[in-house]
């Protein structure tokens, strides 16, 4: 007997493009209809993000229900590994110099092999922000300042700014975006205060705001004013759950984050892989992927290999070690907790 199939075949690929049009790029979608009015150049990369995130709301599965799409064409999105291992993601990879974007369902395996690929948290996709009283969860007055929840919230947007954010942003213009991203309101404001950019050691930089400007990642309102003003344009980060509160815990979190915190005169370079090991750092040690790992620090492998040699001469690190995998692990002195 032939059991009937209750759930619809959907494919869990799209792929949004940026084509040259007059008066600025327009976006090219092959499941709609085309974009006659074109886009601010600004905002076109937040524009396809959007789109492609609305994509993958609507053609939301249960998790049972999804499989590697990459491995059902044959693995061609990446050189050949050991194959498909590991949950089913959303893999999030640019191509032609941010012309072009796909977000598909792909295993750990293939998106940690794919180019120019960052993995979308599920946070970053919620099905809105829009909540009534009664259905938001009552706050944990007990709950630690800091924990497990604040290091994955950190990772995650870690994560979607490796491949939000364009290559050639700088450690400095990384950690800034961070704060922002997780301090956004519901409108996707932020305001920051002279003090805090001072503590960031970032008061003064106007160079690292405009270059996110000229990115299309946030917008800096006219005038002088004591606090710093943004209007962030990237509809992605958004739609974050959980709420502001538990995001900007997390946002001190990476401030400071112990065990692996090192003073902020270091250059932002050191501050951000010493974030990004924090933030996949467990009961003293650690274990990633290599290249995981300078996306995130915005690095190439090698620069990331100078800065985890340049953490154990300062001790910040006990040692680190290359695995056959590519993976890399690292511990901590045993002085830390």
């Amino acid at each position: 007997m032939r059991l009937s199939r209750t759930h619809a075949v959907v494919q869990r690929i799209w792929t949004v493009e940026l084509r040259p049009h007059t008066g600025g790029p327009a976006l090219a979608c092959p499941r709609c209809a085309p974009h006659s009015r074109p886009l601010q150049a600004a905002s076109a990369r937040s524009a396809a993000l959007t789109h492609l995130a609305r994509h993958a709301r609507t053609d939301a599965l249960p998790g049972h229900l999804r499989t590697c799409q990459c491995r059902a064409r044959g693995c061609h999105w990446h050189p050949r590994h050991r194959g498909c291992a590991g949950p089913v993601l959303l893999a999030l990879t640019c191509g032609r110099g941010g012309r072009a974007w796909r977000l598909a369902d792909a295993c750990a395996a293939c998106a940690a092999s794919m180019s120019h690929t960052a993995v979308v948290p599920p946070t970053l996709l919620g099905a809105g922000r829009s909540q009534s009283a009664s259905s938001r969860p009552a706050p944990e007055r007990s709950a630690p300042r800091y924990g497990p929840g604040d290091q994955q919230r950190v990772r995650e947007m870690l994560t979607y700014l490796a491949a939000a954010l364009p290559r050639f942003s700088s450690s400095a213009v990384r950690l800034l975006a961070l704060q922002c991203a997780l301090r956004a309101d519901s409108r996707g404001r932020v305001r920051l205060p002279g003090g805090f950019l001072r503590g960031m050691r970032l008061r003064g930089r106007t160079e690292l705001w405009q270059e996110l400007e000229h990115a299309g990642w946030l917008r800096l309102p006219a005038g002088r004013r004591s606090c710093l003003e943004v209007q962030l344009l990237d509809a992605a980060v958004l739609a974050q759950a959980p709420g502001r509160s538990a995001r900007v815990r997390a946002a001190q979190w990476a401030l400071y984050p112990v065990p692996l915190a090192v003073p902020r005169a270091m250059p932002p370079a050191v501050q951000l892989a010493t974030l990004v090991l924090a933030s996949h750092t467990f009961a003293g040690a650690g274990l990633s992927d290599l290249d995981v790992l300078a996306r995130q620090c915005g690095q190439s492998p090698q620069q990331l290999e100078d800065l985890l040699d340049r953490l154990v001469r300062s001790q910040v690190l006990a040692a680190w070690h290359h695995q056959d995998n590519g993976e890399v692990s690292w511990r901590l002195p045993d002085r830390r907790e």
